[in-house]
């Protein structure tokens, strides 16, 4: 007979916060390797994983030890991927926790107040580049299967926990959730809902923002500052053309009605966020520039090609700057122009919000933080939205702390760990019922 969802929650108890931070001091020691920046730094997860699977192995099938099936998934070399499977006793019955990634975002020694390649504890703070982000997850997610493992008890569902390789940068592909998903090795974790662990705040990240990078390319004419009447300024035509591009854009793209039912915190936006130019002196005008920024609406680089194209054919008509600041010169027959670019894509993805998964995470959240407010954000996760396009009910929590997210002086609170772990239990035994 499978355990009640009381039995089940006796059973697994609470999270172990000796074991739990023995673990993530482990993890954050190979911080420094895991960097993921290619070319330069490109991170050995299996540096990770050796000590994931030292704390799983004994209770798992391949060393006899417990029922845990472990499966450690390689597509280049030192950088792999863990499959952990809890058996459960009716066939199709599985939820998954899934995310849990082994790579970190780089960090400058140089520039924190503490070593953010070892696990420093100052209070409830754990302090060090991955804790909130995502080896504080990892350690989570290891111990919750390690009870599992030891406890053993009879479930229904299967609980499924995969690990993966190469979250944090896409120029190198094939290594981790993406081959996993094309090799089919998740293919059972459709049957279910499947839990997304690298948010944060404690509450279901339920909508996240697509993301399209573009660049601005102004070309005007080189001359002497002294003699601008004689220049083509490219720095103030991409001043107002941006400006011109950015009026309409948002003219065009209003507020969409699901954004506050969805918790989303900002609209779409358009905005630069670098600016390059060739070089030169002081008192020269340059030839061209390049603004180079993102913006968050699906389908629209059409739209900003027209945009384009019409400031182009009326340059003279944009507003200017002071008595010689112009865009023609008819004497010429020269004219500024404006060519733009796009690079890859990110889709965003939205929660379906009628699913078992999203009422399970919800209730659980309620029960154990004592509130629930589900939230949205417009960075981009855009794995998620793969794994939704391949069929997978996808729901997304975490459990460290978003103000530290990507940031100097990362760490995230061990008693929100705590309360992540009572979260997935809840999960597990309301999926009894």
């Amino acid at each position: 007979m499978a355990s009640s969802s009381a039995h089940v929650k006796e059973t697994l108890g609470e999270l172990n916060k000796e074991s739990f931070v023995s673990l993530l001091s482990k993890l954050i020691g190979e911080a420094k390797y895991v960097q993921n920046n290619p070319p330069d730094l490109i991170p050995e997860e299996d540096r990770v994983v050796k000590h994931v699977l030292d704390s799983l192995l004994p209770y798992s099938t391949t060393t006899g030890g417990g029922p845990l099936i472990v499966n450690h998934v390689t597509y280049y070399q030192g950088r792999g991927n863990i499959i952990v499977e809890y058996p459960g006793t009716v066939p199709g019955n599985v939820l998954s926790f899934v995310g849990c990634h082994m790579d970190v975002v780089t960090a400058n020694p140089n520039d924190w107040e503490f070593d953010p390649f070892s696990l420093s504890i100052d209070g409830d703070k754990l302090r060090g580049r991955g804790t909130t982000d995502c080896l504080g997850h990892v350690a989570l997610v290891t111990e919750l299967m390690k009870r599992l493992g030891k406890t053993k008890p009879k479930l229904k569902s299967t609980v499924v926990a995969v690990f993966i390789a190469n979250e944090e940068n896409s120029a190198i592909s094939g290594v981790g959730v993406d081959a996993l998903v094309k090799d089919g090795l998740l293919n059972k974790l459709k049957d279910g809902p499947l839990f997304w662990i690298d948010t944060a705040d404690k509450q279901p990240c339920i909508g996240t923002g697509g993301m399209i990078p573009w660049k601005l390319k102004v070309t005007g004419k080189l001359f002497h500052s002294g003699l601008a009447h004689k220049a083509i300024n490219p720095l103030e035509l991409a001043m107002e053309a941006l400006k011109e591009i950015q009026s309409r854009f948002y003219r065009d793209f209003p507020p969409h009605p699901k954004e506050q039912v969805y918790g989303f915190a900002t609209p779409s936006t358009m905005k630069p966020t670098q600016w390059s130019y060739p070089g030169g002196g002081i008192n020269q005008i340059p030839a061209e520039c390049t603004i180079s920024g993102d913006v968050s609406v699906k389908d629209v680089m059409s739209k900003l090609q027209e945009y384009v194209d019409d400031i182009n054919e009326n340059v003279d008509k944009l507003d200017s700057r002071g008595p010689v600041s112009k865009y023609v010169l008819p004497d010429e027959n020269l004219r500024g122009s404006l060519t733009v670019s796009f690079d890859e894509t990110m889709s965003g993805v939205a929660c379906d919000l009628n699913s078992r998964g999203f009422h399970v995470l919800c209730k659980a959240t309620e029960e154990v933080v004592g509130h629930v407010k589900p939230y949205s954000i417009t960075g981009s996760l855009p794995l998620i939205r793969e794994l939704q396009d391949e069929g997978f009910d996808v729901q997304t929590s975490g459990y460290g702390l978003m103000a530290t997210y990507h940031a100097k002086n990362e760490y995230c609170l061990l008693s929100d760990m705590c309360q992540g772990y009572q979260v997935f239990v809840s999960i597990i035994s309301q999926l009894e019922d």
